[in-house]
């Protein structure tokens, strides 16, 4: 019996109602969310509010932060963690693949020069962003790599990451 049979079988569930709904009405199959965030006074400091959840980011020293909560670097790394890690835990009940445990490390390099405002030739922008995922299960290793194969085609941060789409400033 896997530690989280009990989650798996509630998210089955979910999981069964939610495709019943969108075929229902496709029109819902695509969720609206938002986050935003603002300077918080003389610190620096950005809290962030996404849905009810208020987090509050920083920079570290170096950039003049006091280091009170993580980078926009590193909240985007921990976005794709933690997507990451529900895609594995969706792809494990549609494929009907027994896990006890899932965990994902990213990482990833942030060329500050341009930041900073010395000369760049590229855009500033995240590099080498790479993860691996500590999947803990008695699977066989073919229905493991078919799971990492799914999850590599349906974690929608993992693709908006990897294929861009466009961001554009509104009046």
């Amino acid at each position: 019996m896997s530690t989280l049979d009990f989650y798996l079988k509630r998210k089955s569930a979910v999981l069964a109602q939610r495709r019943a709904d969108f075929t229902a009405a496709p029109e819902k199959a695509t969720v609206r969310i938002q986050a935003k965030s603002w300077v918080a006074g003389n610190t620096g400091a950005r809290p962030v509010k996404m849905g009810e959840t208020l987090f509050i980011t920083d920079s570290a020293p170096a950039l003049a932060g006091h280091a009170l909560g993580p980078t926009a670097p590193e909240m985007l790394l921990g976005a794709l963690a933690s997507c990451l890690v529900h895609t594995y835990l969706i792809q494990a009940v549609l494929l009907d693949i027994p896990i006890d445990g899932v965990e994902i490390e990213v990482r990833g390099a942030v060329p500050m020069g341009g930041v900073v405002g010395l000369p760049y030739d590229q855009l500033p922008q995240m590099e080498a962003i790479t993860y691996t995922a500590n999947v803990i299960t008695a699977a066989s290793a073919e229905e493991v790599e078919r799971m990492h194969q799914a999850v590599e085609e349906t974690c929608p941060v993992l693709n908006t990451v990897r294929y861009p789409t466009s961001v554009t400033r509104q009046p």
